[in-house]
């Protein structure tokens, strides 16, 4: 068996989307996944699988999220020994618990590549965000008092490119990796 993390896309926002995370434990446990835990209300549920294709796996759960809850939403699915090695190679400059300054991890959602979201985004604003890609995710780290002013953190949320890429803080990647 082999440890999981699945990162939904844009559930619980603004009272839209809305997944309870005990019922979204029980489907990913009506899927014979095991040892299933969520953390936080924003869709990250940890498990476990004998299943090593990843995109089978994603569509078994974007089908069980569409049949019980009705919305069709994005999924992004990684192994923890992959999630740990995107931790293992963050920047130096990401993830150093300064509350002058906001750290994120980007995930891009297959098929969509880094290339794909860069060329959509641009370069990020220099003095005020940094960017590093790692495999299938960004590392991203903004000023927090002037992230109105950041290339990156309006176009992240744009509808042309929101749908490649889910978003999660430092901490809580760390947080889940620890699960």
């Amino acid at each position: 068996m082999k440890r999981y993390i699945a990162f939904l896309r844009g559930i619980n926002i603004s009272g839209k989307n809305k997944v309870s995370m005990a019922e979204l434990k029980q489907g990913f446990e009506r899927l014979d996944y095991t040892e299933v835990k969520t953390y936080l209300n924003s869709g990250n549920v940890i498990f476990s699988s004998g299943e090593t294709d990843i995109i089978k796996t994603t569509s078994r759960i974007e089908e069980m999220i569409k049949n019980q809850f009705s919305i069709d939403i994005p999924v992004f699915v990684i192994s923890k020994e992959e999630l740990e090695d995107i931790l293992y190679h963050a920047p130096e400059w990401w993830g150093d618990e300064s509350k002058k300054i906001y750290d994120n991890l980007i995930f891009i959602m297959p098929p969509a590549t880094f290339k794909d979201v860069y060329n959509e985004i641009g370069e990020p604003k220099e003095g005020l965000e940094r960017i590093e890609e790692y495999k299938k995710a960004v590392f991203w780290s903004f000023s927090r008092k002037d992230y109105q002013k950041t290339n990156w953190w309006p176009k992240t949320a744009s509808a042309n490119i929101s749908s490649k890429l889910t978003i999660r803080t430092a901490n809580t990647v760390r947080k889940i990796v620890s699960m």
